[in-house]
């Protein structure tokens, strides 16, 4: 077997691996960055925050009225109960109750918007939940080939990476490191067939003793013009 073959064979696999790499990182950035769902995802993300703060300080102006008409009913409890007896604390404790219930009308007024607030959160809410849903159902089939499409790509990766295992066996380590080495600098590329007295990637004519030279078992042959090591059948 030449020196080139092994490396020829590795170069069409590793090439596979690429495709379906290359691929893979298409699929996977159409799934995770679809605008239309990212973009109706985030709304709901944010309706949905926006009503949980709503409810929240919902809650908060109803525990605050509630205690101030527990502060008022036992002010008006002392004021009538006949306990006090001093006019001048039945004075200040009737202005007390008049400040109290001018500050309960100002948290009813808030404790109103609170409700109202709560409400247009919810329905603002509902109707981004319903545009999602519409749009994961009108992209769904969309995704769900392209999730087969993963899922067979993955399956092909991992027969891949068990081929390339079995075509390292045979390969020197010395002979690798320039496969490599060439790999990085040819766009994926390291090994090319001489195709009709040429070289396959750029054109170049290869000369008989060349060929020869590529069917070695023992050395490897570079095309003089891209440099990739040849390959001759």
């Amino acid at each position: 077997m030449s020196a080139s073959l092994g490396l020829y064979r590795l170069g069409q696999i590793d090439r596979q691996i690429d495709r379906a790499r290359s691929r893979l990182e298409v699929i996977q950035k159409t799934l995770d960055n679809d605008k239309e769902m990212r973009a109706a995802r985030e709304r709901s993300e944010k309706t949905t925050e926006e009503h949980l703060r709503a409810q929240h300080s919902l809650k908060n102006a109803e525990a605050e009225a509630d205690g101030l008409k527990i502060k008022i009913e036992q002010a008006e409890a002392s004021l009538y109960g006949g306990s006090i007896k001093n006019p001048k604390e039945l004075q200040d404790l009737q202005k007390e109750i008049a400040s109290l219930k001018k500050h309960q009308t100002t948290l009813e007024e808030r404790e109103l918007e609170s409700m109202f607030k709560v409400e247009t959160t919810g329905t603002e809410r509902d109707k981004a939940k319903i545009d999602l849903e519409l749009v994961q159902a009108r992209l769904g089939n969309e995704h769900k080939k392209l999730i087969e499409e993963q899922a067979g790509l993955m399956k092909q990766m991992e027969s891949l990476g068990q081929e390339r295992e079995a075509a390292l066996a045979p390969i020197e380590s010395s002979m690798l490191i320039i496969y490599e080495d060439l790999r990085s600098q040819k766009r994926g590329v390291a090994v090319t067939e001489v195709d009709d007295g040429a070289c396959a990637s750029c054109g170049t004519t290869i000369n008989a003793a060349l060929q020869q030279n590529a069917r070695s078992q023992k050395h490897l042959a570079h095309c003089p013009s891209c440099g990739r090591i040849l390959f001759a059948n």
